[in-house]
């Protein structure tokens, strides 16, 4: 079952579809000259740029590295840098630690 994709997400894709080109055409780059760097036909690297939604994610990582920005991938969804998932963690931390009874040991 295909779900419709949430208007922000669409934007998303169209505004990192955009980027690559911008980033592509800044480093003359044809589309013809990408696509042959990362395996793939002009068609996709049409859509990709188009903001497509159902392009492979491999491609778009291959353009980062063809770009030289493999490096932005690793910062995408960082955990230190996850100010959501690190506040959920942090409600889950105990107010107060205890000592193990007797029988319980320490870890």
């Amino acid at each position: 079952m295909d779900l419709p994709i949430p208007f922000q997400v669409e934007r998303a894709l169209k505004k990192l579809g955009r980027d690559l080109s911008l980033a592509r055409r800044r480093r003359k780059l044809t589309q013809a000259m990408l696509a042959e760097r990362i395996g793939a036909s002009v068609a996709t690297v049409r859509r990709i740029e188009n903001g497509h939604p159902g392009t492979a994610i491999h491609l778009v990582v291959r353009i980062l590295d063809v770009l030289g920005e493999l490096d932005r991938v690793n910062l995408l969804l960082d955990s230190s840098r996850d100010g959501l998932g690190l506040m959920l963690m942090d409600e889950q931390v105990p107010e107060r630690v205890r000592r193990p009874g007797p029988d319980k040991g320490v870890m």
